[in-house]
């Protein structure tokens, strides 16, 4: 399984805004990927209220994981997307 621990970038947290802008990221990837807090367990990535429902907070550490085909180019963008608080997926990492 590929695994990404990664820091949010985005200061209020995974929270409105930046939960809908991971979503819509992890659902045009096209891989089925996981998001967990660290150490918690992991719920759908695609899922708006799964992701609401971390309440991960601004620097907190998550967890991204996808054992489907191409998981490690989409988890890389999609870490990248999280660390960097960006407002839309990036074309290449």
């Amino acid at each position: 399984m590929a695994e990404r621990r990664v820091n949010v970038g985005w200061a209020e947290g995974l929270h409105a805004r930046p939960a809908s802008i991971f979503v819509r990221a992890t659902t045009a990837s096209g891989v089925p990927v996981t998001i967990a807090k660290s150490g918690g367990d992991p719920v759908n990535a695609a899922s708006m209220l799964a992701v609401l429902g971390l309440g991960a907070q601004g620097g907190e550490e998550i967890v991204l994981a996808s054992d489907a085909e191409g998981a490690e180019v989409a988890l890389d963008r999609l870490a990248k997307l999280v660390a960097e608080g960006l407002e839309e997926l990036p074309e290449t990492v």
